[in-house]
């Protein structure tokens, strides 16, 4: 799938504050970027300030000899609207646009989005910004496209105002408070309302079916904010000009399938740990919560955002060396950049910018390093970007029309994660509140688990949103993903798992995870034998489910290989086999009454269902009897991962070696090193240097 904006080329960057610095060299700046094979930088969302210092007074033209610098050396520009970043004289005139991240509690003031976007006050002077800065710069051609706003959805709005539009929509949706009452079970507690001004604040909410309409309606605040943005910017726009935001992944308050569904193109923001973080030999835990560690951190982050609109995206935003803050310093080892630069656009990324250019000399982001160091010298992470831009300038114009291949793909649901973070079937960090047990991290932790098995496994993962599914015919689904995981697909409504069930006898192999299948649209648990409306074609059920304290042995056998030290975490299934054939088992003294893992034939396909949480071993098993990768007759060392995609040429694949060791692959048919021309004859072993690339086009 190919948008007006992808125009073939992999465009590269970084965002750019020359108003931050305090010694400034514009020129310097340009030169040094474009000497680095950039051909795109990001400016100005960060400073209404400077574009408005007082109310009603703009300042707007010190933006432009930076366009003018950089449509003089070929380098495009994205132009960011300020409306994240609040300046105080707005804040002071207008206290009452704070953000209440509970109601009545203000949200504190002094870092950023900290706003409540639906407060008139706030859209008023928002709009009057972007009018004023789009309508000034819409026609300089250096601007290619614009980012509204960034990494939305930080802050579930308790405003009043907000409050009273959310009780709106529900008077809106169910008609009358009896409605109301019995699809959310308000018998329950004694929380029958008999009017809708009764409902109660989300504060001290313990109800599920409440917590998860709150949820959807805070993703659909963000959602029209940001539309609304957009619709704007749009009024001045030029036809060639694009429209996004930046995605952060997992703010709570977004749904980012639907939000990219008001824009042109998605844009994300992958920050991943570095150094020993990378290696594949290896297995650290993520640094802090939202860092992403290993290669499939990486990676889901890469997939997850092809799969936000399933086409091609841009990166805004990653790392140039240390992230995180002053006390976490994890720059990258030589050839790591290159590395995950790399990785990025295997996965489907049309552009690579770095957060960002110069390194901050104040503020909190002091210590989140750019390309330059303090000194703003060149240095090596400067070389190293530099080589990088040299090899997406070879490469960019053999990747038109790229499509990155998969052959597993894993449904995404936005409201599952918001259910399974209230409802949570893995116990979270952070304290309990009353009878409310969150963790954010519950249903990606499942997810992750099959997305990891299937790169552990020598395939490739694309991450489908169930949006995406909404008319798709069953063959229409076996005919682009011949095998599809549902895993924690806790929220879902009759037709969607009548389709997966459709899926699989009209010749898919549909994976099952645990908590599939065991809620309707509501999140309330369906009166029906689990899996509902899966269990005839999984050819199994189960009726009771317990956590897990610790780690539980399991065993394959049939059709799977031996797992060694493979294990089951976080929960089990009783599985009741009814025709389907076992797959492994619990080493437990109680569990080994259930199967871990089961089959069945259903129609022309079949039904694979895991009854826990797979450990990697266990993950990576699974997917080497699911899957048949595209690379599977290229043998390689452990460290090594192929990825690879479509372009009207011919297949692209990319060895990574994510390691401190060098590493062997064999290459099985002939080949073009695409970035030093060499042939590599069939039946070729390579050797790949230690944390190295290879980019080859398969001949034939």
């Amino acid at each position: 799938m190919t948008s007006e904006w992808d125009d073939g080329r992999i465009r590269f960057g970084a965002a750019y504050y020359y108003e931050y610095q305090p010694s400034r060299s514009l020129d310097r700046d340009l030169d040094l970027m474009r000497d680095a094979g950039f051909s795109v930088i990001r400016v100005g969302e960060s400073v209404w300030s400077t574009w408005e210092p007082r109310d009603g007074e703009f300042a707007l033209d010190w933006m432009q000899p930076i366009l003018d610098g950089a449509l003089a050396r070929g380098i495009d520009v994205i132009l960011g609207t300020p409306t994240y970043a609040v300046p105080p004289w707005l804040f002071t005139r207008y206290p009452e646009i704070a953000g209440q991240g509970a109601t009545g509690v203000r949200h504190p003031w002094g870092a950023r989005q900290e706003v409540d976007i639906t407060h008139p006050a706030f859209l008023f002077h928002a709009e009057r910004v972007i009018r004023r800065i789009v309508e000034r710069y819409a026609s300089h051609p250096a601007v290619i496209g614009y980012q509204v706003d960034n990494e939305p959805g930080v802050i579930l709005l308790h405003n009043p105002a907000t409050f009273r539009r959310f009780v709106d929509g529900l008077r809106e949706r169910y008609g009358d408070v009896d409605t109301l009452n019995r699809e959310w079970g308000l018998t329950y507690w004694s929380h029958r309302i008999s009017d809708f001004s009764e409902l109660w604040t989300p504060d001290g909410n313990a109800q599920p079916q409440y917590d998860l309409a709150w949820r959807r309606f805070q993703d659909e605040l963000v959602t029209g904010f940001i539309g609304w943005q957009a619709d704007i910017v749009r009024e001045y726009a030029r036809a060639d000009q694009f429209v996004t935001t930046c995605i952060a992944f997992d703010r709570p308050a977004l749904n980012e399938a639907r939000m990219a569904a008001r824009l042109d193109v998605t844009a994300s923001n992958p920050y991943y740990a570095m150094q020993d973080h990378l290696d594949r030999t290896k297995d650290l835990e993520r640094p802090t919560p939202w860092i992403r560690t290993g290669v499939q951190g990486l990676l889901e982050l890469a997939d997850r955002s092809y799969g936000v609109r399933g086409e091609r995206f841009l990166v805004t935003e990653t790392n140039a060396q240390s992230i995180g803050g002053s006390s976490h310093h994890l720059p990258p080892y030589p050839g790591q950049l290159v590395q995950a630069g790399l990785a990025l656009v295997a996965r489907g990324a049309a552009m690579v910018e770095y957060w960002h250019w110069h390194t901050l000399h104040y503020g909190t982001e002091t210590y989140w390093m750019g390309i330059l160091p303090h000194s703003q010298q060149p240095g090596r992470i400067y070389r190293e970007v530099a080589q990088l831009g040299s090899i997406l300038g070879t490469l960019g114009p053999t990747l038109r029309g790229y499509v990155p291949d998969a052959d597993v793909a894993i449904l995404w649901s936005t409201d599952s994660k918001h259910a399974l973070e209230f409802q949570p079937p893995i116990p979270g960090s952070e304290p309990a509140q009353g009878y409310v047990h969150r963790n954010p991290m519950a249903y990606s932790t499942i997810v992750n688990a099959f997305h990891r098995g299937v790169l552990d496994a020598g395939a490739q993962a694309r991450i489908v949103n169930v949006e995406h599914l909404a008319g798709m015919t069953a063959d229409e689904l076996v005919e682009r993903h011949p095998v599809l995981v549902a895993a924690a697909l806790y929220v879902a409504s009759d037709e969607l798992l009548d389709l997966l069930a459709d899926y699989a006898a009209a010749g898919g192999h549909l994976v099952l995870g645990v908590r599939t299948g065991y809620g309707d649209e509501e999140a309330r648990a369906r009166v029906a034998v689990a899996p509902d409306r899966l269990a005839e074609a999984a050819g199994i059920s189960y009726e009771e489910f317990s956590t897990l304290q610790a780690p539980v042995p399991v065993s394959t056998e049939g059709p799977l290989s031996p797992a060694g030290h493979a294990a089951a975490l976080h929960w089990v299934d009783g599985i009741q086999v009814r025709g389907a054939e076992t797959l492994a088992r619990y080493d437990h003294p109680w569990f080994t009454t259930f199967p871990a893992i089961t089959r069945n034939h259903h129609g022309r396909g079949l039904v694979t269902t895991v009854g826990t949480v797979p450990d990697p071993a266990l993950a990576r098993v699974l997917f080497e009897n699911v899957a048949t990768p595209i690379g599977a007759a290229w043998t390689r060392d452990r460290s090594v991962t192929l990825l690879s995609g479509i372009t009207p040429e011919g297949r692209t694949v990319f060895l990574h070696n994510w390691s401190a060791i060098e590493a062997a692959a064999h290459v099985p048919t002939a080949a073009t090193d695409l970035l030093s021309g060499e042939s590599i004859a069939p039946q070729s072993h390579i050797t790949l240097p230690a944390w190295g690339v290879v980019v080859l086009r398969v001949n034939g």
